[in-house]
């Protein structure tokens, strides 16, 4: 395509960039993790969800000689990355249990007769048999290990077959290895590293998703509190999560009463159905899906406009990697939890029917986290922002602590109780027992112990063991302490601490609030897509791509994403050249759905 040649940029990889995938430049770490990739090295990328993980990979397969082996827990983010990268003209397969023996032969000598640039594979598939040896006779330039916080015990999502991936470096120990996930705490990037036997180049993203506004409402009347929600979402794509399929088929049948275009999605489906609805889904013929969390994972269907947890998930990392799904292409989104502090003890009681062992201890600490994340008086995004050791000095302005603060009080005194507290027991003990040292507690541990001789003893017996909770969780979101999975969830300080109990800065810490109220709704946060936008325009491009979409029975979102139809409505290319400088554009969509596009936008200027 000679038009497109003569504005090609020399830097071999955004030129692979621009015509491959259609962006004109690199997200943040992009670019650093795909050099050191292409250098041999091994690395390690944790990148928000939409924060363009897959790309770190992806483009290193085109320029790397052999084929790149993708591990993927899922048959659905298998078959949505593989479809995505055909439509991008990328030689690209997967392997999985669903496919026929003589599909997978099929898939098998394209892979040794080098035909394929990328082979996506579960941990169960690479791990059978005589797999691994057999690969060895393929040229494999990569090995990319996604949704990596599978590997970790400390990770929120552990799987057995994933921690057995190490075997990899000792059958090719030369062959570099990418590690990529959104959700990994300290412990668990560390854990990672050490079960894959690499010592990585790491980066580090930032977790803020500045688009997604996070509301958690006291749960009421949770029936209705949904309907108003989703009435007001117009339609829109949006994901309701429950923790029971029960309670799934009762919120999708009464959603659905209501008017609006539901459907349930949990294993007690066939396969058949599932299937069904997410395609359905995918395809925009459906508007929310319910669903146990299994749904979405791996989903990358980019126009997901809102996440409702029904009931509360069992860790800030569920949370942050289901609130994910909404807005991937950057356009404002919305995450609201229904909260009932009630739904907390089911959980943990669930929980305590395992059998008592380390992977329980973690899960409690998660559940734990989580519940105060749903009860926290400070910004949501800084909360969250701080679980994943990420520093967040200032509020977000878009969440409903935000937008409806709850009172402010000094709370130096208050902190420095703490803070000292935590300093005389040693930073050994966990917030309960932290707490009843402070209230003056007379139980036989804080006497055999002899914390019942301490300064700190009982000089918090003015005020109730939730309110020393609220200002503990506080100063844990604020970063002055942290609680440390891998020693008891024990309570540690941070540097930061030392400033205020030297009494060196003033400290604002929220009245603790007991009932939670709907955040007032104002602006919304920071978008990738552009401020100024013809909506008619948008309208009538969005009328197109369902179209084309639907002849070609694919997810409209694999044409383009709603982020390039609004860059499209606001810039309005009206030949080649233009189009193809509209991120999301590429060589091969350009050829494919170009002229239908440009016409369309003609047609809309001579009109208007």
């Amino acid at each position: 395509m000679q038009a497109f040649d003569n504005q090609t940029p020399q830097d071999p990889l955004l030129q692979c960039l621009a015509q491959v995938f259609g962006y004109r430049d690199f997200r943040h770490g992009q670019r650093e993790v795909i050099e050191h990739c292409l250098q041999g090295r091994d690395t390690l990328s944790i990148m928000p969800t939409g924060g363009g993980k897959s790309i770190c990979y992806q483009l290193p397969a085109m320029l790397l000689p052999g084929v790149t082996i993708v591990v993927s827990p899922l048959i659905s983010l298998m078959k949505d990355q593989v479809d995505s990268l055909i439509q991008q003209g990328v030689a690209a397969a997967y392997l999985n249990s669903s496919q026929s023996r003589e599909q997978s032969s099929s898939i098998l000598r394209q892979l040794f007769f080098g035909e394929l640039k990328l082979l996506y594979v579960s941990p169960e598939r690479l791990l059978y048999g005589d797999f691994i040896e057999r690969i060895k006779e393929a040229n494999v330039s990569l090995f990319a290990i996604d949704e990596a916080h599978c590997i970790s015990q400390w990770g929120h999502d552990f799987r057995p077959e994933y921690a057995q991936l190490g075997k990899l470096k000792q059958h090719f120990p030369n062959i570099p290895m990418m590690a990529l996930t959104a959700t990994a705490d300290y412990a668990t990037r560390e854990s990672i590293c050490e079960r894959l036997n690499i010592t990585p180049f790491k980066w580090l993203s930032s977790f803020d998703r500045p688009n997604i506004r996070y509301t958690v409402v006291e749960k009421l009347n949770a029936a209705q509190q949904l309907r108003k929600f989703v009435a007001e979402q117009q339609g829109q794509s949006g994901i309701v999560y429950c923790t029971s399929r029960k309670r799934v088929d009762e919120v999708a049948d009464r959603l659905v009463m209501q008017g609006i275009n539901a459907k349930a999605y949990h294993a007690g489906k066939t396969q058949e159905q599932r299937a069904t609805v997410q395609d359905e889904f995918l395809k925009d013929h459906i508007d929310v899906v319910v669903a146990t969390v299994a749904f979405g994972m791996g989903i990358n269907k980019s126009n997901v406009r809102f996440v409702v947890h029904y009931d509360i998930p069992k860790s800030v990392e569920s949370y942050y990697q289901e609130t994910g799904r909404a807005g991937r292409d950057g356009l404002e989104a919305e995450a609201l939890l229904l909260y009932d502090p009630a739904d907390i003890g089911r959980v943990r009681h669930l929980i305590e029917q395992s059998q008592p062992n380390e992977q329980q201890r973690v899960e409690l600490h998660k559940l734990n986290s989580m519940a105060a994340f749903a009860e926290a008086q400070t910004c949501r995004r800084q909360v969250l922002l701080h679980y994943f050791d990420e520093p967040a000095n200032e509020p977000c302005g878009n969440c409903d602590i935000c937008l409806d603060p709850p009172k402010q009080y000094d709370g130096l005194e208050d902190a420095q109780k703490v803070l000292s507290c935590i300093y005389r027991i040693k930073q050994s003990y966990g917030l309960n027992y932290l707490i009843d040292v402070l209230r003056g507690s007379q139980n036989h541990l804080v006497v055999e112990r002899g914390h019942n001789k301490l300064s700190t003893w009982g000089i918090g017996k003015d005020k109730s063991h939730e309110h020393w909770l609220s200002v503990c969780r506080q100063l844990i979101h604020l970063g002055l302490a942290t609680q440390d999975v891998t020693r008891g969830s024990s309570v540690r300080l941070n540097p930061q601490a030392r400033n205020v109990l030297m009494g060196e800065q003033p400290l604002q810490l929220a009245v603790p609030r007991m009932q939670l109220s709907v955040a007032t709704r104002k602006s919304k946060g920071n978008s990738r897509a552009p401020q100024h936008y013809d909506r008619q325009l948008f309208a009538k491009l969005k009328s197109l791509r369902r179209k084309l979409a639907d002849e070609l029975e694919i997810p409209p979102y694999l044409v383009f994403s709603d982020a390039t139809l609004a860059e499209m409505a606001a810039q309005t290319p009206t030949d080649k050249y233009e189009f193809l400088a509209i991120n999301g554009v590429g060589e091969r969509k350009l050829e494919r759905f170009g002229n239908e596009f440009i016409e369309t936008i003609n047609q809309y200027l001579i009109e208007n």
